[in-house]
């Protein structure tokens, strides 16, 4: 969008196109978003199965191809260390030297690093901790029990993973997003895209600092992907609550597990009449199969509410508890007091020139999903586009 308008840029790379996904994630990753979802500004999948799931190789030839048609100015191997405001512009400091711009987007995400609770420094030293930056496959754990903390996508898809390996799992369960991964005979994205939910606006919403620290939905890349911890439980996986504290050597879990699983199924009960209503306005209703819905969420009586983790029963604690972003080597006083950007809708107001993309509910629901950046990315370009224009006609009348 940027070579449309002749406007010089550079996309900067700390490692190859796609690091992240090469260097920070397990081996059986897949997308949470269907084939036919992934598209970018001018390119999208062109595969020959398009309701499949890219797996790790996938992404990073999906990546890679659109850098290539694109013609991406990138410059791989070129982390930054610093950005500075400057009167006129940004000096970015990176290994391979200083530029100097009149505009910045930040591209990193939100997924810098693992948004590990401060109480895992009450572990006792016996147990294995691991991140999800940390962890590629079970081969790597130890043999015995495994505590995962957090069930939102990352955490159910590995308790899943680690309990077929063979190991005793135990889920602790906070507050969740339970979706079904197909609803009345199509993928639930489908139904999130084109009802319109997925892309209602940050301005649209109500409490758009709660929509931005919600938790990925419990589902899998895969087209039988129902991961509920009602599945998750029939297989033998132990669901506890919330991680609340490690006392002596002992966890804690928080005695509230079926307030947040019943205000879980609520929500997505809400959300499936959202999608009926939805069809019933457009007339599709013939083309879907009929209305389903889901059991409940089943918890038991009295789930377990602690762990002595000195007596061996686990062995290894697997830290799901997602992530945020890291921005030591941004200079320019625009973080709040949880070190998050400030921002309205990726402009940031604060630092002219300076904009973000692919954070949390950034301009939609989805910014977060390769699609939702492509959505959002021209929107940010217009506006970036409008403040160089803005620049340039201060200059001029500097000079006039």
């Amino acid at each position: 969008m940027l070579a449309a308008h002749s406007i010089d840029h550079v996309v900067l790379e700390r490692g190859d196109v796609g690091n992240a996904w090469r260097r920070g994630r397990w081996d059986s990753l897949r997308l949470l978003t269907p084939n036919w979802l992934s598209r970018l500004p001018g390119y999208a999948y062109a595969g020959s199965d398009p309701d499949g799931f890219m797996d790790l190789r996938g992404i990073v030839e999906f990546l890679a191809g659109y850098a290539a048609d694109s013609r991406a100015p990138v410059r791989a191997q070129t982390a930054v260390s610093r950005i500075r405001r400057l009167h006129s512009g940004y000096q970015v400091l990176t290994q391979g030297g200083e530029i100097r711009c009149r505009t910045v987007v930040l591209a990193t995400g939100a997924g810098s690093e693992p948004a590990v609770p401060a109480l895992h420094r009450t572990v006792p030293d016996s147990i294995q901790c691991l991140t999800t930056v940390d962890y590629r496959n079970p081969d790597q754990l130890p043999a015995g029990g495994v505590l995962v903390v957090g069930a939102a996508a990352t955490g159910v898809q590995l308790a899943r993973e680690i309990h077929r390996s063979g190991r005793p799992v135990t889920l602790c369960v906070g507050e969740h997003v339970r979706l079904p991964r197909s609803y009345r005979g199509r993928d639930v994205l489908w139904w999130m895209e084109h009802s319109g939910v997925w892309n209602q606006r940050f301005d649209e919403i109500e409490d758009l600092e709660r929509a931005r620290r919600l938790p990925s939905p419990q589902l899998i890349g895969a087209q039988d992907g129902a991961l509920d911890l009602n599945a998750l439980a029939a297989a033998g996986i132990e669901i506890v609550g919330r991680l609340a504290a490690v006392r002596d050597g002992r966890a804690l879990f928080s005695g509230g597990l079926a307030h947040l699983i019943a205000l879980a199924d609520l929500k997505m009960e809400r959300l499936l009449d959202t999608f009926d209503a939805w069809a019933r306005e457009h007339g599709i209703e013939a083309g879907v199969e009929a209305v389903e819905r889901f059991e409940p969420t089943r918890v038991k009586t009295s789930p377990r509410l602690s762990i002595d983790l000195n007596r061996g029963e686990i062995r290894t604690i697997l830290w799901a508890t997602g992530f945020r972003p890291d921005y030591r080597w941004l200079d320019i006083p625009v973080l709040d007091r949880k070190g998050e950007l400030r921002h309205e809708g990726g402009v940031v107001a604060e630092s002219p020139g300076l904009y973000a993309l692919g954070l949390p509910v950034l301009r939609r629901r989805k910014s977060t999903f390769i699609s939702g950046a492509g959505a959002d990315a021209p929107e940010i370009a217009a506006h970036l586009l409008n403040e160089l224009a803005g620049q340039g006609r201060s200059a001029a009348r500097g000079l006039s």
